[in-house]
């Protein structure tokens, strides 16, 4: 499991859950100001922790926690249809895709401006 640092807990489950399709594990309050909450792109995918900022210091990470690089890959099957869908929901595609040796790949952003590598396998 990995952590993405975000604003607000709805907002930020909205987005991977409704625009990108990923899947709600576990949504649980731990106070209440904290909450615990992991998504997942699928069964075969990471389990990402959308962690709320707490302070100043963690503010200033959101959408840069890999320091403006691609630091996430979500992987499909169906890379045309997949970017279809990304694009009609506003995903915000930072370049048109291309053939890479490895497969297709385009370069997305997520609401908070993290870097994402959509990617389809050869």
């Amino acid at each position: 499991m990995i952590a993405i640092v975000i604003d607000e807990y709805d907002l930020a489950i909205s987005h991977y859950v409704n625009e990108l399709g990923f899947e709600l594990i576990e949504n649980k309050e731990m106070t209440p100001e904290k909450r615990w909450v992991v998504v997942s792109p699928g069964k075969e995918g990471a389990r990402i922790l959308l962690a709320k900022a707490a302070n100043d210091k963690q503010k200033s990470a959101i959408g840069n926690s890999t320091g403006g690089r691609v630091g996430f890959f979500l992987y499909t099957t169906n890379f045309p249809e997949t970017f279809l869908v990304f694009s009609a929901r506003g995903i915000k595609f930072l370049e048109s895709p291309r053939q890479e040796k490895y497969g297709q790949v385009a370069v997305f952003q997520d609401k908070y401006g993290n870097k994402w590598d959509l990617i389809e396998k050869k």
